[in-house]
Formats: C-alpha cells, sequence, structure tokens
C-alpha cells in the first residue's frame, strides 16, 4: 500500500468515526482500529487529531467549493444558480459534510488553530459567493439598497443558521428552513425578471 493509500484509508475512517462520535469523543486510537493501520501511521501523517480532522475538512472543502464554482460560472439565471445550490445543501447535510464542518466550528472556539483554519474555510466560501454578487450587480441585479458585502453575510448567516438548526433537529413545519431558502429563489427570480425589463 502506497502512503497515499493510507492517508486516504485514515481520512476515510477519520470521517466515519467523526461522523459517529463527535469530534469531542473522537481518538486517533479509534481511527487506527477503523483504518485498519497502526497509531503510529496516523501521526506520521498527520501529527495529531486536530491536523487529521482539518486534513479532512480540507480535502472536503476543496472539493464542495469546486463543485460550487463550477455551479455559479455557469451561464445561467442566478435564481436556477439558487435552486441549485438549495440541492447542494440538502445533499451536503446527507453525506455528513455539513456535520464535519459545524463539529469543526464549534471546536474552533476554542482552539485558535481550529479557529484560524475555519475562518479561512469560512473566507474561501465568502470570496466565491461575493464574485457571484458582484458580477449579478454588473449585470443590473438590484440587493435593495444593500451591498454586495452585505449580501454575502446575510447569505452565509442564512445558511449556516440552517445547517445548525437542521443538524439539532428542529426544522418542522413551524420553523420550515429548507422552504425558506428555497423561496429566496423565488425574489431572486423576480428581481432578476424586472432587471430584464429594465435593461
Amino acid at each position: 500500500m502506497t502512503e497515499r493509500d493510507t492517508r486516504t484509508k485514515i481520512l476515510d475512517a477519520a470521517r466515519r468515526c467523526l461522523l459517529a462520535d463527535g469530534y469531542a469523543a473522537l481518538s486517533t486510537r479509534k481511527v487506527a482500529e477503523d483504518a485498519g493501520v497502526p497509531l503510529s501511521q496516523i501521526h506520521y501523517h498527520f501529527g495529531s487529531k486536530e491536523e487529521l480532522i482539518l486534513s479532512l475538512l480540507r480535502k472536503e472543502n476543496d472539493r464542495l467549493l469546486g463543485r460550487q464554482a463550477e455551479m455559479f460560472a455557469r451561464e445561467i439565471p442566478l435564481w436556477e444558480r439558487w435552486e441549485q445550490a438549495c440541492d447542494y445543501f440538502d445533499e451536503d447535510i446527507a453525506s455528513g459534510y455539513v456535520r464535519v464542518l459545524q463539529e469543526m466550528t464549534a471546536a474552533g472556539w476554542s482552539s485558535e488553530a481550529l479557529g484560524k483554519e475555519m475562518r479561512q474555510i469560512m473566507g474561501e466560501w465568502g470570496e466565491l459567493l461575493l464574485k457571484v454578487a458582484k458580477d449579478s450587480e454588473k449585470k443590473g441585479l438590484s440587493f435593495g439598497g444593500l451591498t454586495a458585502e452585505e449580501v454575502v453575510a446575510l447569505v452565509s448567516a442564512s445558511f449556516l443558521g440552517a445547517e445548525t438548526m437542521i443538524l439539532l433537529g428542529y426544522e418542522s413545519d413551524r420553523v420550515p428552513f429548507r422552504a425558506a431558502l428555497r423561496k429566496v429563489g423565488d425574489l431572486i427570480r423576480i428581481a432578476e425578471e424586472e432587471a430584464t425589463r429594465a435593461g
């Protein structure tokens, strides 16, 4: 088995263990057992539990950020891209990525190293969304007096807040987070249609 194969096995095991037990209960010994490798291999490849989970998060995040960037780059109306983002949102919750992200965000509150990494990750998503917002402005879409930066702040907070509540099992007919996010797509469609008529 190559070093790359071993590293991949460890990351896959870490993901399974994190989803099953959460970050606080995660142990490198358990990850090693799940991966079928000696504990020394985890320390050789990653150095620590923290760096192992950061490596897992970076791998997942790079893949999803690339997916999102490709989707946002498509020449389709913004409201259709919003709909696709909502589909991805559902997929990412089901896949466990959102759980990993939220676990690491919470861990970042008490670990400066994790906090720094999480700010970097959130910043990458923010830059992607800011590009989309600024491109939409150039095409004549108005955000009702909000700047592109303010739109990104609200969109980010909406998705992150919905993720938190859904993971807590708080979503219901009385608090329909996913339905509310999807309805924003309708508002974007109306705004785009108005911009087209005005242009």
